[in-house]
């Protein structure tokens, strides 16, 4: 995972084993690489709660698989806090995997507006299935 801030903050990129000639254009970024960080191999279950408001407030689902579309699968407008239990996922802001994204691995996320995410909201969630260590 690549982000261009240091500290692991602002924008993430997700890069896969492989050469990247134009990372640059090719990802849209507008300077450069300030920090990274390897995203460990697993090879478990895959669990994680996400939830309506923050601090695990509202409607929950829990989810083993990934979802294009929270909105099409569970009615869901807003997901604002998060609890990963198992493996590795990226969330992303807009439907079918696009917008900005989020890496999130196991542990409890209670309100995403204090990670420094603003009003940014997740609309679909995937599973990091390809990591390399």
């Amino acid at each position: 995972m690549v982000y261009d801030r240091t500290n692991y903050m602002g924008n993430q990129y997700f890069m896969r084993r492989g050469e990247y000639a134009d990372y640059m254009s090719m990802m849209g970024m507008s300077d450069c690489i300030q920090s990274c960080r390897m995203i460990p191999m697993y090879r478990g279950s895959y669990r994680m709660r996400i939830y309506e408001r923050e601090n695990f407030g509202g409607q929950m689902y829990e989810m083993m698989d990934d979802c294009d579309n929270i909105m099409d699968r569970y009615r869901m407008s807003n997901c604002m806090s998060c609890h990963v239990m198992d493996g590795h996922w990226l969330m992303y802001e807009q439907p079918h995997y696009r917008g900005r994204m989020m890496y999130m691995r196991p542990g409890e996320y209670r309100s995403f507006m204090n990670m420094g995410m603003g009003n940014m909201r997740f609309m679909s969630m995937r599973r990091i299935m390809d990591s390399y260590y």
